[in-house]
């Protein structure tokens, strides 16, 4: 019932702001917007198809379930809340400018909860993990459940199922509203500033010809977030050239892009005419501060979403608009392609986080001896941090062209899901695991 509401308030408006954004930047790729409604739709129905499966499942499964996700709950909620107080005690100065400062507060927090989700959740579900088998194992539990003839990997296959269910969770929002939630958090900040929220600044973009020769260029001071046709674009500068070179540059305080006409209206323009000549034919530059307010112009071919993707951030881009931004600069050279294709793949690879999380967990967590988990806790930590490490490293080499954008993105998961299957594999084998790495190094050589 609560999924159904759900997906009957939110999927319309979903199919409404993707229209909207078809309107304002037509030159996107629909196949992938189109889906965003489809998928916001699965992100609400994903609880409830979770909660049919815990309730097929048999019952030490469902028992299993409720340890795990009563430790994930209250790990990710004290993480959260660490997380919130962090961010205000950094940003106090900037929520205080706002006119309504709990409103804006309610706003800037709903906005930042699907990127925090995505960026939490795998540290909630790796603390939780790591308390809830150390309990179970200590209870003696997990060895009970195996005399009864269940294997380990039968014995933790509830948790995966977890994971993967936070995994396709993650997913989903990656597809588009954990990127967006955190370009628009910086927006917030930004309209509490100044009062004025910008999705690019200072961008600079040049219009070619079907032969890539470059006959205007645009250099736009503010992009407005959540553009729409009636938003305008501020302090607007354009140049344009011919074969003989330049011709005119045209000054605006703000401009306006019509779908229908495909006209742009220039608001308080000045027009500076190089080619004018005096009255002995010599060539001088003019300025024209008579222009009509508006000042229309027909014979600009170039759309809103054509001219703010050089400056749009990859970091706060979702799968439809990284799409839409690689199939618009497919063939130019300048472009910094590889960047924009490795986040494009970081955003599926990203959310199976959650898996390898779990697989790195289960057999650190799970022990058979008194030693108890501290060793497990203490190397899962370490194998974390060596995660987020191993991420940034990997994106890096991509960026920079040293590794494929598709390994660069994958690599940090196929690392340590090699390595928890290592580990997976000695713990089934019986052999320890903390204690052979500690024999390896000088604080165990006196053992």
């Amino acid at each position: 019932m609560l999924a159904t509401l759900a997906a009957l308030t939110l999927v319309p408006r979903e199919i409404q702001a993707v229209n909207i954004h078809l309107l304002g930047f037509p030159d996107s790729d629909r196949t992938t917007l189109n889906l965003r409604p489809v998928f916001l739709g699965s992100l609400c129905f994903l609880p409830a198809i979770a909660a049919l499966c815990y309730a097929f499942a048999g019952a030490l499964d469902r028992y299993l379930t409720r340890q795990m996700l009563g430790a994930v709950g209250i790990c990710s909620s004290a993480l959260l809340v660490i997380y919130v107080l962090v961010d205000i005690n950094d940003n106090i100065d900037e929520f205080q400018k706002a006119e309504n400062i709990i409103s804006f507060l309610l706003q800037y927090y709903l906005v930042t909860l699907p990127p925090v989700f995505v960026l939490l959740i795998p540290f909630g579900l790796l603390l939780g993990l790591l308390y809830s088998l150390g309990r179970l194992s200590h209870n003696r539990e997990i060895i009970a459940m195996i005399q009864t003839g269940r294997s380990v990997a039968r014995v933790i296959a509830p948790l995966g199922a977890v994971g993967l269910f936070l995994s396709l969770a993650c997913l989903l929002l990656n597809y588009h509203w954990a990127p967006w939630g955190e370009g628009y958090r910086e927006a917030l900040i930004e309209f509490a500033k100044s009062g004025s929220k910008s999705q690019a600044r200072n961008v600079l973009y040049v219009h070619r010809d079907a032969e890539r020769i470059a006959h205007r260029s645009w250099l736009v001071g503010s992009f407005p977030y959540n553009y729409t046709p009636k938003d305008p674009i501020l302090d607007v500068v354009v140049r344009s050239k011919d074969e003989d070179g330049p011709t005119s540059v045209l000054y605006a305080k703000s401009a306006t892009w019509s779908p229908g006409s495909k006209k742009w209206a220039f608001n308080d323009a000045i027009r500076l005419d190089l080619r004018s000549r005096l009255d002995d034919g010599t060539l001088a530059e003019k300025f024209d501060t008579d222009l009509p307010n508006p000042y229309l112009v027909h014979d600009f071919p170039e759309t809103p979403w054509q001219i703010v993707t050089p400056g749009l951030q990859e970091d706060y881009l979702g799968i439809p608009e990284l799409r839409s931004w690689l199939q618009q600069y497919g063939g130019d050279e300048w472009a910094p392609r590889r960047s924009y294709l490795t986040q494009w793949h970081y955003r599926w690879s990203q959310p199976w986080i959650c898996l390898v999380v779990v697989l790195l967990s289960a057999p650190l967590g799970i022990v058979f001896n008194r030693r108890g988990t501290a060793g497990g806790v203490a190397m899962a930590a370490l194998l974390i941090g060596a995660m987020l490490l191993c991420s940034k490293i990997f994106l890096t080499l991509g960026d920079a062209g040293h590794l494929s954008p598709p390994l660069a993105a994958w690599a940090t998961n196929l690392l340590f899901t090699s390595i928890a299957l290592l580990l997976f594999w000695r713990r089934l084998q019986g052999r320890p695991i903390y204690q052979t790495i500690l024999s390896h190094t000088p604080l165990g050589n006196g053992d």
